[in-house]
């Protein structure tokens, strides 16, 4: 996906953008510490517009995004024929041992290639996401290689995988852009598996399994996709929503709690539906900046929401963080 180029004019003066972005940077500047794990991004998928970016480059831990990537593997071998949906996956030690979120299978059983969808969309069950990897890599290890490979190939530059479950590896890194990128590659090339990520809940055993992403049902149009978390990493959501015909994907990593960054989320997607729909007679870009422009970083800091303030004000002056 091709970030595309923002053109911005105002009537400023050289010296009046000098000292805006020095007070800028020194008001944000700071707060680029204070959470060194947030990172967000949104986009307009008909036009492939990014709409809203903070250090969108900058590498993060994806923690449970990850899951998404398997499941990319795992719909390509649908495609392909290496696996049916209702192939029964052999459950090994090394699968049963992962540590939770987990569904708690026991060593030599089985679980079909369907219900392991599920159980990755709804309970982000690491045991799952291991049997998946054994069977479609032989090995996690070399599952996470075949991931990378792919990762690459979808276009996803920065993203190394090590493991199949997000679960904590120092290696193991992202970054919102290439997270929306995969989310963007996901809809277009398994638009006939996406549904899965839209199943509010997930029956296995005698246990029911809520999906994680608390959005579902609560933001109009939200029918996917997934979210994540360890202490390295932060809460991270990967959220999609359509309304219109318009659909728009945000990315926010790093949150505090699992409450903020959904807040944070939801945010960021009414703002983006917004910038679309809103008929006052302005440029696309003024559009945007003027919706976005009420929505504060994760920590609510009033330094934060000034320091946004003037970045939009200043348009692409401080060049996307």
């Amino acid at each position: 996906m091709t970030r595309p180029e923002t053109k911005v004019e105002f009537p400023v003066t050289r010296l009046f953008a000098t000292i805006l972005f020095s007070l800028t940077m020194l008001i944000a500047g700071p707060m680029a510490s204070a959470n060194d794990k947030y990172a967000s991004i949104v986009v307009d998928v008909k036009t492939s517009q990014v709409l809203h970016d903070r250090y969108a480059d900058a590498p993060r831990y994806p923690a449970s995004i990850t899951k998404v990537m398997t499941l990319y593997m795992v719909f390509d071998a649908l495609d392909a024929g290496q696996l049916t949906l209702d192939e029964e996956l052999p459950v090994s030690y090394e699968a049963a041992k992962a540590p939770p979120s987990k569904l708690g299978l026991a060593p030599g059983s089985t679980i079909k290639v369907e219900d392991a969808i599920l159980a990755l969309v709804t309970k982000s069950a690491n045991d799952v996401a291991v049997v998946i990897a054994e069977r479609l890599g032989g090995s996690e290890s070399r599952f996470g290689a075949l991931m990378t490979v792919k990762a690459r190939a979808l276009g996803m530059e920065n993203t190394r995988f090590y493991n199949a479950s997000g679960l904590p590896d120092t290696r193991q890194v992202t970054t919102a852009r290439d997270l929306s990128t995969l989310a963007v590659r996901m809809m277009d090339d398994h638009s006939g598996y996406y549904d899965y990520f839209s199943t509010r809940s997930f029956r296995y055993g005698s246990a029911t399994y809520s999906n994680h992403n608390k959005l579902l049902g609560s933001v109009p149009g939200v029918d996917g996709i997934k979210t994540g978390y360890t202490r390295a990493s932060g809460f991270n959501l990967m959220a999609t929503a359509e309304r219109d015909g318009n659909r728009i994907i945000t990315i926010v990593l790093g949150g505090q709690t699992g409450r903020s960054r959904d807040a944070h989320v939801k945010d960021l997607l009414e703002a983006a539906f917004q910038a679309i729909e809103m008929t006052a007679p302005a440029a696309p870009d003024l559009r945007t900046r003027l919706a976005f422009q009420a929505i504060q970083d994760p920590s609510g800091d009033a330094a934060t929401a000034f320091a946004n303030s003037l970045q939009l004000e200043q348009g692409s002056a401080m060049g996307g963080e």
